[in-house]
């Protein structure tokens, strides 16, 4: 019988199109993630990232977690989600204050933050993160630490994520319905950011391409935060369906010839390769059915031509070009299709790896791969235990040291462009 969850436990959980997957870590002496238990079922409910279906999504949620809890050893309450539908928006804002070149305490940080969180206007929407990214100290960007420096103006880069209201409620709901606590949602692309790019790559600028079975987010990184996203409403699931189409199959048959027998390349002797679409019964009296590598990979490319259209319109769009326009990590269970770092590189004309989940101790080989990247990355923010805005004391209730800070505040939209 599973014992209560000791204090420290990370329970992240990844609702997906294709798949609901949960995992169960707890930070190690070193401090690095330990994972203690996964778990993993079909996702029958979710459409295009959105909940469809509140009463299967939630069976697959439960027997995902109780899964992760057998292996685990430990009953859990409370979990980090990832948010994945499309409507997620990115925005940047600036706020400074003048210090008059006196040394910066945390109650100068403080007020400055509680400033900056009376300063979010959502437009509507739901915020899932309010982040201080990175100081600024007389005009000087890149600090982390700004405490015990001297400064005669401070500045914060907040980093704000918002989505559609409903979409998130009902992934809320969901989940509670399970019996289980919402700690906290967190928009997909700063969970898959955290476990498959690396500090420099998020500080000098690369371009985030998540190719999930139902849609693909792309996002930009840059100065260390998220600065641009835009969501594609296709993925892996459109090519499964493909195949499934242009053969007569199943969609579970044509997923397995896809992971077995697919690719993005093409070689000339895929032409005199055959692929098994349906074995001989005798009892429905079918012929087996048998088709070339070559026609295979030929339908997958056609919609991977459309989707890499799609990325580079998205990348175009939100101006990922010049010196730091060049780095693209391919991430999601997409990017597990033989061959599609080398096309997308020749396709877009820029450099592509595809990313996976680092930095996990105990993490499964089944859970290894970049399908499951956003699991990972959720446990990852959450033991980082990120400040947010939004958890800030009221100004009222506030108590720092009087000394003209209130004097002159300047906020100011970032142009996103100049990164």
């Amino acid at each position: 019988m599973a014992k209560v969850a000791p204090d420290g436990l990370i329970t992240a959980l990844d609702i997906g199109s294709s798949k609901v997957s949960a995992m169960i870590a707890q930070k190690g002496d070193g401090g690095e993630l330990v994972v203690l238990g996964t778990g993993q079922r079909e996702s029958r409910g979710v459409k295009r990232g959105y909940i469809a279906d509140m009463d299967a999504t939630e069976v697959a949620v439960r027997e995902a977690v109780e899964q992760a809890e057998r292996i685990a050893g430990f009953n859990i309450e409370n979990v980090w989600a990832g948010f994945s539908a499309g409507g997620l928006v990115s925005d940047e804002a600036f706020i400074e204050a003048e210090l008059g070149g006196m040394r910066i305490e945390q109650a100068d940080i403080d007020a400055l933050l509680q400033e900056g969180r009376q300063s979010i206007d959502p437009q509507g929407r739901m915020v899932l993160h309010a982040q201080p990214a990175l100081y600024t100290l007389d005009g000087l960007t890149g600090v982390k630490k700004p405490l015990g420096l001297h400064a005669d103006r401070l500045g914060v880069h907040i980093h704000v994520i918002a989505a559609d209201g409903s979409p998130v409620r009902n992934l809320d709901l969901c989940v509670r319905s399970a019996h289980l606590e919402v700690k906290s949602i967190i928009a997909s692309p700063i969970a898959t950011g955290l476990a498959c790019l690396t500090g420099e790559e998020r500080d000098l600028g690369v371009a985030l391409v998540e190719i999930g079975a139902g849609i693909t987010n792309v996002s930009l990184f840059a100065g260390s935060m998220l600065v641009g996203l835009k969501s594609i409403p296709f993925g892996a699931a459109d090519i499964t369906d493909d195949i499934a189409s242009a053969f007569g199959t199943t969609r579970l048959q044509a997923e397995r010839i896809k992971c077995f027998h697919g690719s993005a390349n093409a070689s000339p002797r895929d032409n005199h390769e055959m692929v098994t679409i349906r074995e001989r019964t005798e009892e429905e009296d079918s012929e087996a059915l048998q088709i070339t590598k070559a026609a295979l990979i030929a339908v997958i490319r056609q919609r991977l031509e459309h989707l890499v259209g799609e990325i580079q319109a998205a990348l175009k769009e939100l101006k990922f070009e010049g010196p730091v326009g060049r780095q693209v990590v391919l991430t999601g269970g997409g990017a597990e299709l033989k061959g599609i770092a080398d096309y997308a590189q020749q396709a877009l004309g820029r450099s592509v790896r595809v990313g996976r989940p680092r930095g996990l101790t105990g993490l499964p080989e089944a859970h290894a791969g970049p399908g499951f990247a956003t699991l990972a990355g959720l446990a990852f923010f959450a033991a980082s235990d990120p400040i947010d805005l939004r958890g800030l004391v009221p100004a009222q209730q506030m108590v720092h040291r009087q000394r003209g800070l209130k004097g002159f505040w300047k906020l100011v939209q970032a142009a996103k462009a100049n990164y």
